[in-house]
């Protein structure tokens, strides 16, 4: 067994199920606290926040049960996230809802602070990014991965940094949550769809 193989199953030895990392949110915004060891003031908001956003979007939002490719084989959809993300927030029940559409996904939820050995063997741009979804076979042998977020979602974001005197992030968030509300999670369902399509064509190929 490699390196990777060994923290990714020590990552699903404490990962969370979906209803497990929902609990999770509720518990955090009713004892006023953040996922992970750091805790401030901000964190906590966004935790509270997030928490809120995701269950509207769990209520108001639906995923085509043909969106995603035809799979025959069983896949494991592991998810490194923390409560105060707020890209995580506006995706993770896309990637939920997107899974439930086919009875041979299981997802699984690790924080990115408890599992930094798995998250820096997926870092975007060498960051610890988050979300990350990374989809695994029926061996927990990757697949592909995707995030931190949507591609205009990420140019958004881009353009904020290289602006001369970058606004503080709580009025960029305000700008990103308007196009993740005009998005409806299109994007996000659209991207995961192509990277297991992807794969697909691929092993038809060999």
């Amino acid at each position: 067994m490699n390196s990777l193989s060994k923290i990714i199953n020590q990552a699903m030895e404490q990962s969370m199920s979906y209803e497990e990392y929902l609990k999770l949110m509720t518990s955090l915004t009713e004892t006023g606290r953040a996922s992970g060891p750091t805790q401030s003031e901000s964190l906590i908001h966004y935790t509270k926040l997030n928490n809120q956003r995701m269950t509207r979007l769990i209520k108001t939002t639906s995923v085509d049960e043909y969106a995603l490719p035809a799979i025959d084989k069983p896949q494991t959809w592991l998810t490194i996230t923390e409560s105060w993300c707020g890209d995580a927030a506006q995706t993770v029940p896309l990637i939920q809802k997107l899974a439930e559409t086919n009875a041979l996904i299981d997802t699984r939820y690790v924080l990115r602070d408890d599992n930094l050995e798995l998250m820096d063997e997926f870092l975007f741009r060498g960051g610890r990014s988050i979300p990350k979804l990374i989809i695994l076979d029926e061996n927990h042998e990757v697949l592909g991965s995707w995030g931190p977020r949507p591609q205009e979602a990420q140019m958004l974001f881009d353009n904020w940094k290289k602006e001369e005197t970058p606004r503080p992030y709580s009025e960029f968030s305000v700008e990103l949550q308007k196009w993740y509300l005009k998005d409806k999670g299109r994007s996000t369902v659209d991207e995961i769809s192509e990277i297991v399509n992807h794969f697909i064509e691929s092993t038809m190929e060999k």
